[in-house]
């Protein structure tokens, strides 16, 4: 069996080959077929399975002018795209108007304007501000999908697993300026049509899909995160409300399922909103599947139920 030669540990899991002849390592070691060829130009001890293996397989090869965009970008802040990740995903690169963009298999360089972008790190990794993030990937969002990343960028709640760092992220007025600053760009119209359906303190994409098959269906518009209370006493704070008919819609996620403390706090809530003449309608994905048809069905019972308590 052969023995490799032990690669210097400054190199890390994932290096460029420039790094390599720097420390020393010689072609034959370089190219040995222990190491796996992710880019162009870098090396890495093991296979990219993940989003964030990939990014970091990239990384060694980055120049100082270069920041992730695009749906790359996007799945850095942890913003809702509607593509789940798949390993021929392109990485998607910005570089400033005088640089070359990197043309090579598995990446798709772009330039942006300075003046259009904020450049952040997310955990050592050069990344574009978030609404820049939005913007590069607008071109294949529909209005619908925007509207579920623009409540999360201006959400302040903690139902998102893996946004930020820093809530809210922007607002409807610091997206406005910053499309004043881009113009025109691919996907533009569809950011600005999303921004009259947005709403702050959303918590979670599902509570979004949920607002919008209402709102689409012909219903009226609940309220986002209604307080429910009582002579001034604290009741409860509902996903989506219909105040004047006493009506709360609450999606329900696997892990109100799986948590046992979570469980048992929902039926409480729902027991208390109950006591106070509220009707629940709780949801699952089921619910929300063939356009929403089973929540159509309940919320016009719910409605015809409301409506004539309050005639009697």
């Amino acid at each position: 069996m052969r023995i490799r030669k032990k690669l210097p540990s400054r190199l890390g899991d994932h290096f460029s080959i420039r790094s390599a002849n720097s420390a020393g390592v010689g072609r034959s070691r370089r190219d040995a077929d222990d190491l796996h060829r992710p880019f162009h130009g870098t090396r890495s001890k093991s296979a990219p399975e993940t989003f964030r293996q990939t990014v970091d397989c990239y990384r060694p090869r980055m120049r100082p002018a270069d920041d992730f965009a695009g749906r790359t970008a996007a799945r850095l802040w942890g913003l809702p795209l509607p593509w789940f990740w798949m390993p021929d995903e392109p990485l998607d690169v910005a570089v400033p108007l005088h640089v070359n963009p990197p043309r090579i298999a598995g990446v798709r360089g772009r330039r942006l304007a300075d003046r259009k972008v904020n450049r952040w790190r997310i955990s050592g990794v050069p990344v574009v501000d978030a609404v820049s993030a939005l913007f590069t990937c607008a071109p294949g969002l529909t209005v619908n999908e925007a509207v579920t990343i623009i409540d999360a960028l201006i959400t302040d709640a903690d139902g998102y697993p893996g946004l930020g760092p820093g809530r809210p992220l922007a607002t409807i007025d610091e997206i406005e300026e910053r499309l004043s600053v881009w113009g025109r760009f691919p996907g533009c119209g569809t950011v600005r049509g999303a921004l009259s359906l947005a709403r702050p303190k959303v918590e979670s994409p599902k509570e979004t899909e949920t607002r919008l098959l209402i709102t689409d269906a012909g219903f009226g518009e609940p309220v986002v995160q209604h307080k429910v209370c009582d002579g001034g006493r604290f009741i409860a704070r509902v996903d989506l409300a219909y105040p004047k008919l006493k009506i709360a819609i609450e999606y329900e996620g696997d892990g109100h399922r799986r948590d046992p403390k979570q469980w048992r706090t929902d039926i409480r809530r729902q027991r208390d909103l109950e006591d106070h003449g509220w009707i629940v309608i709780r949801l699952t994905q089921e619910d929300l599947a063939n356009g929403g048809a089973a929540l159509f069905s309940r919320l016009r019972r719910a409605i015809a139920s409301a409506t004539a308590s309050d005639a009697r």
